[in-house]
């Protein structure tokens, strides 16, 4: 789940805000204090998060692109600059463009503003930008984001500044407005302690990882799932039932994985073995006195650990109870060849989902039946869904069960379209993938839309574009028209330019 940091270095963030043993402390400088408890927290708690710092003012700059490495965010702190007025619009559809780009519209995301309160003067403050939202359907307006994402927003000002400035409304306007997330107001005094103390409770709150028992039969294993799983919302009965992950995950069965064949997903998170002592000291009192009193971890067998060798294997999933009625599957993941973790995939709610299975709940051995179905050839399938190459959680099946996941295929062509012609045999490969997919579905109409989005890019191409760029984005949008009615297995191939065989 990535991060983007949204830090305002406009001119009011150069205001005094404290004395501190002497020395004059800025608001921006208390924000840095708080950005490095906050990268300091990820760093402990959730290692594997993507960070990125992006600054605003009356524009937007990526000053970090995602990444790992925290230290590279803690050296561009020091080595900022302050700009001119609060404009809060352009910075929220400039992380909106940045996400999209880099993650697509199914990766959920966190978005922390830091800011003084300051809603800015004139045509881009949040006033002006919040009054023409309320005054028409503005569509343009980056929230609530494309993708799912958090908005927190952290105030570097007091409870009586805000009151004063009558702006605190605004700023959990912008919360309400994406429908999820929260605004935090720093203590008084602004002190280093009180902001540093800001930013724990807001990390705390939206980092905090999710610990569960893994049972299977009489085995136990604690481990803790990375991101932390949220909350999804059902509609039983014309009544919506909000359903949380538990923290006890029971294991029902084994599948091959051929039977279960690329299910469509909500979310992933990685499946991490934790010691007894952790588990201890962040679940008080959910962990028996036997358990506690093994003080040799390391040296203690762990079921995850012999849970994700067996599945790697013998090439099978483990069906996991997450809730009442809310399944998924654990399976070994690979990134490369020599690296592999155990993951968890969970399913839409429900005892149906994966309609070729039947129901999760009448699930038994297949042995038990009177006619096995597999019979002694252990390539037979009973199931519908069996394709003739096998399949590997590596791959990429298009699924579309939403319209986020349709929109995001049709962004990734359309980035690659954008790099050409250094990216023309990934973009064909997309544009193929695409076009197979569309067909399959019968969404002709999803073609020729495409075709005319390619028309559009040709004409907002910029001067200075490579000429090989025009040519292949006027054959592709021409050849997804003519192949149409041409087939699945037809593949469109790049145009041959003498451009092309230059480079």
């Amino acid at each position: 789940m990535p991060t983007v940091i949204l830090l305002d270095v406009s001119l009011s963030m150069t205001r005094t805000a404290t004395d501190v043993a002497g020395e004059t402390l800025s608001r921006r400088q208390l924000a840095h204090h708080g950005i490095l408890s906050l990268i300091d927290y990820i760093s402990k708690n959730q290692r594997l998060e993507f960070v990125s710092l992006v600054v605003f003012s009356s524009l937007y700059e990526i000053v970090v692109p995602f990444t790992r490495n925290y230290e590279e965010i803690e050296t561009a702190l020091g080595k900022l600059e302050d700009h001119d007025k609060t404009c809060v619009e352009p910075a929220l559809s400039g992380v909106r463009e940045m996400v999209l780009d880099e993650w697509g519209a199914n990766a959920t995301c966190q978005v922390v503003m830091i800011t003084d309160g300051n809603v800015g003067v004139g045509q881009g403050s949040l006033k002006y930008s919040l009054h023409n939202y309320s005054k028409s359907d503005n569509r343009s307006f980056p929230l609530p984001f494309n993708f799912p994402a958090k908005l927190n927003i952290v105030l570097i000002s007091s409870i009586p500044e805000l009151q004063q400035k009558n702006t605190l409304s605004m700023f959990q306007k912008l919360v309400d407005i994406n429908k999820t997330g929260e605004v935090y107001v720093t203590d008084t005094p602004l002190i280093t302690a009180n902001v540093q103390q800001t930013f724990t409770k807001m990390a705390t709150d939206s980092y905090a990882p999710h610990y569960a028992k893994l049972h299977c039969g009489n085995m136990l294993s604690y481990v803790k799932l990375h991101p932390a799983p949220s909350s999804v919302e059902v509609e039983i009965d014309h009544t919506t039932i909000k359903k949380t992950v538990s923290d006890s995950l029971h294991i029902c069965g084994f599948l091959d994985s051929t039977d279960v064949s690329s299910p469509p997903s909500t979310a992933r998170h990685l499946v991490l073995p934790v010691p007894n002592r952790e588990f201890n000291k962040v679940v008080s009192g959910a962990v028996d006195s036997e358990d506690a009193n093994n003080s040799e971890d390391g040296k203690t067998p762990s079921f995850c650990v012999l849970l994700h060798g067996s599945l790697k294997v013998e090439n099978m999933v483990a069906l996991v109870q997450v809730s009442e009625d809310w399944y998924g599957m654990l399976y070994s993941w690979a990134d490369n060849k020599k690296r592999s973790t155990l993951m968890m995939s969970l399913f839409e709610p429900g005892d149906n989902s994966l309609p070729w299975l039947g129901k999760f709940r009448k699930l038994g051995l297949a042995r038990s039946l009177e006619n096995d179905p597999y019979g002694e050839d252990d390539s037979k399938t009973p199931f519908p869904l069996n394709p003739t190459t096998k399949k590997s959680y590596a791959t990429n099946p298009v699924v579309w069960i939403k319209p986020s996941g349709l929109q995001a295929d049709v962004q990734k062509v359309l980035r690659y379209a954008r790099k050409l012609p250094e990216k023309t045999i990934i973009f064909y490969k997309e544009l193929n993938r695409l076009r197979k997919a569309a067909l399959s579905f019968g969404m002709i109409e999803l073609l020729q839309g495409l075709s005319r989005i390619m028309d559009r890019e040709c004409r907002l191409l910029p001067g200075t574009a490579h000429p090989d760029a025009l040519l292949q984005l006027t054959h592709a949008s021409k050849a997804l028209r003519m192949a149409i009615d041409r087939g699945i297995s037809y593949e469109i191939v790049p145009l041959t330019t003498n451009f092309a065989k230059n480079t």
